[in-house]
């Protein structure tokens, strides 16, 4: 505790020259600008997309580089995650609680650092974007408005730490949004959807065998729903290059839809496994996915 406590005082210490304060402030706009593709079906959202994109210790579009990582033995490394921040507000028809998770013990400081001011500054900027939504409502009378973010460790073995954060706004219905990071604690190297493949060519295929789960799965559940019907107005029609993923410890890939990206809103965030046969001609090794 003492070793947690001293790392929160030292980032609260911190302080930011005013050229990097710019550029982060910058970054984040943009970012503001820049969201992801939405279903049509998506309900109005005060989530705010990541401050930057970051490529720090990433191995994005290095196929080569990750490949020459298969079979090194490398000590895994003791890493940590906590909440270092909690942003709240508690009014009569206004509520937020905001988690921010910070990582501790790994290797390479200055990926660590990326990915913890990446974490402040996105739910520093989320928990504006709700006071200045709280401030138009009031403006226009009244309203309701609640919003929820944190995060959950999806994964973390000797190899691999997966984290999941999550944004859930609510203004009459909820809607939520997904972001992870998956890190190799080992390699100390942030991994993104494109790296572990060849060629782009695993977006056909993961988005094939995903079309045919979901027919599968309202076939056998009549409670169960996708946008997967051919025909319809809307419908789903391939994962992105850099769909949001996660590993779990047994090396799978699972791909992640927000809710209301891929299906109607009472089905919440989806996932799904993707069997590692499918993926072997296309991925650049079995370090991850196995």
């Amino acid at each position: 505790m003492k070793r947690l406590n001293k790392l929160k005082k030292e980032y609260d210490d911190i302080e930011i020259p005013p050229e990097l304060d710019n550029l982060v402030k910058d970054s984040i706009q943009r970012a503001k600008n820049t969201k992801k593709k939405r279903s049509p079906l998506r309900n109005w959202s005060i989530g705010v997309a990541a401050a930057a994109a970051l490529f720090v210790g990433s191995i994005n579009a290095s196929p080569t580089f990750a490949n020459s990582l298969v079979n090194i033995p490398v000590l895994g490394s003791i890493v940590q995650v906590f909440t270092i921040e909690t942003l709240t507000m508690e009014k009569e028809t206004y509520q937020a609680n905001m988690k921010t998770p910070a990582i501790d013990g790994l290797e390479n400081e200055g990926l660590q650092t990326a990915l913890n001011e990446k974490y402040i500054e996105e739910n520093k900027a989320l928990f504006t974007k709700f006071e200045e939504e709280i401030a138009r409502l009031e403006e226009a009378g009244s309203g309701h408005l609640g919003m929820d973010s944190g995060y959950e460790v999806k994964t973390d073995t000797e190899q691999i730490l997966s984290i999941a954060r999550y944004e859930t706004t609510t203004a009459g219905s909820s809607s939520t949004e997904m972001q992870y990071d998956t890190i190799d604690k080992q390699h100390n190297v942030l991994l993104t959807l494109p790296s572990l493949f060849k060629n782009d060519s695993y977006i056909g295929i993961i988005t094939t065998y995903i079309k045919q789960e979901m027919k599968r799965q309202m076939e056998e559940d009549e409670n169960t729903a996708y946008l997967a019907v051919e025909g319809e107005d809307v419908e789903f029609s391939s994962i992105q290059a850099n769909q949001d993923f996660y590993i779990t410890a047994d090396h799978t890939l699972v791909i992640s839809f927000d809710q209301y990206e891929v299906a109607p809103g009472y089905m919440g965030v989806v996932t799904f496994e993707i069997p590692s046969d499918i993926l072997q001609d296309a991925l650049v090794g079995d370090t991850y996915i196995q």
